[in-house]
């Protein structure tokens, strides 16, 4: 190394600092992959339910065998992930993710195709456990959302590259769609060779001398004044049952908005706006860009305005409310016809839907540091159940009016009733003195 009096060099500190960055980056793609998997059906569901001769109820049906698969993959894991390292656990939940989806490019019926989605919904499940857990220990507190929005930017960024996979090797040919599963479904095994050769067996172990940990309670309240806490023990639970409630509302709501339009959306342009196929794909490819700009704008934003004297809370609370705003607008989409300001419209909602997820997955961060795998597990498990339940009914309501419209203004809605539930619910943050310092730093 230089030694020169101008030399500059990287601390210990900064190297550390940017290695996080950089395992940050590692989640970003295992999103885009897990997002990859997921988004070829839909994608290239009018040319699936062509070959395999299916309606949108049996569309429906897939979407609730995935959801519920996710919802018990997600309990599951969420346990199994506070008990053994990330390190090893999500390369082998990615590795079965990957496997599944690269078998279902040899489907030939129905079931075969439920089988798949229900596996796939299941190993996808463990994706949010390990990411969540990951990033709360390598982030401090106020670098959370911005870590958060990189790890949720994933999401658009493979659903952007999902439509230029299917436009590259799909075509109009019956059978043309399955080669984007196995191509999509083969490159899991390089993320998990690059995580194994980054990640360092001690990277990932949560230490009881961490400052934000309290070593004997581990709710919101465990910092409360020591002569509150005498004067009411069981402030603490009850504030970890009330914001846990608070957040059940929230990541259902949200994800009934961005799943609806994620699942949905590319049918809903091809058959009752008569967008072609390639129309389609480079719209969605637009759309995902948008919801890509969403997130990580808000995750800038809540940084930018912590760093200029407004509280986290306040800061997160406001962007939140100003991406349900934007989410809203399905009451105006739904009433347009197909048109520029129809599409606009959609690129609009996606910025707000996804720019909402920062925000959802910092403040389950602040419920639990050692059970967070847990309480990640838990959301997962009653927002998938929930979301997974309304899959088929949408398919029926579809086949039966022939309209998507309905139902995309009540998605965009939903995500204020979530506003008002941390509004409500969630309260005043204790202060937090260690907001600066990493998650899992002695």
């Amino acid at each position: 190394m230089d030694s020169s009096p101008g030399a500059i060099t990287a601390t210990p500190e900064r190297q550390a600092a940017l290695r996080d960055w950089g395992i940050c980056g590692l989640l970003l793609l295992a999103t885009m992959l897990m997002y990859m998997d997921r988004q070829a059906l839909a994608q290239q569901k009018s040319e699936i339910l062509a070959t395999l001769r299916l309606s949108n109820t049996d569309y429906g049906r897939l979407e609730l065998g995935f959801g519920m698969a996710f919802a018990v993959g997600g309990i599951v894991t969420g346990f199994v992930a506070d008990r053994i390292s990330p390190r090893w656990l999500y390369p082998a939940v990615l590795m079965g993710w990957s496997t599944v989806g690269f078998v279902t490019g040899w489907v030939t019926s129905y079931w075969e195709l439920f089988t798949c989605r229900v596996l796939l919904g299941f190993f996808e499940a463990g994706h949010w456990p390990c990411a969540l857990v990951t990033s709360q220990r390598l982030l401090a507190r106020r670098d959370r959302p911005l870590g958060n929005s990189i790890l949720q930017s994933g999401a658009s960024l493979g659903a952007i590259a999902t439509p230029i996979v299917v436009l590259l090797l799909a075509s109009d040919a019956p059978e043309s769609w399955r080669l984007p599963f196995r191509v999509i479904g083969a490159i899991g095994v390089v993320w998990v060779v690059a995580w194994l050769s980054v990640i360092r067996p001690e990277d990932l172990e949560l230490t009881p001398a961490s400052p934000e940990l309290p070593p004997e309670e581990d709710f919101p309240g465990a910092a409360l004044p020591d002569d509150l806490r005498a004067a009411d023990p069981s402030a603490g639970r009850r504030t970890f049952v009330r914001r846990f409630l608070a957040l059940v509302v929230v990541v259902i709501t949200i994800n009934l908005c961005w799943q609806y339009f994620r699942a949905w959306m590319p049918g809903m342009l091809r058959e009752q706006y008569a967008y072609t196929q390639q129309q389609v794909q480079v719209f969605s490819i637009a759309y995902y860009v948008a919801t890509d700009v969403g997130c990580l704008t808000i995750g800038f934003l809540v940084k930018w305005l912590a760093g200029r004297g407004w509280s986290v809370h306040a800061a997160r609370m406001a962007t939140f409310l100003a991406c349900s705003l934007l989410t809203a607008l399905s009451v105006l989409a739904a009433a347009l016809p197909a048109s520029g300001l129809f599409l606009a419209t959609l690129l609009v909602i996606g910025f707000g839907s996804l720019g909402q997820f920062p925000t959802y997955y910092a403040l389950t961060q602040e419920l639990s540091a050692r059970r967070m795998g847990r309480v990640t597990g838990s959301l997962s498990f009653l927002t998938w159940t929930t979301t997974a339940l309304v899959q088929e009914p949408i398919g029926r309501w579809i086949d039966r009016t022939g309209s998507y419209a309905l139902v995309t203004l009540l998605a965009g809605l939903l995500p204020m009733l979530g506003f008002l539930a941390l509004l409500l619910l969630w309260g005043a943050p204790e202060p937090n003195p260690q907001e600066t310092h990493k998650g899992n730093q002695p």
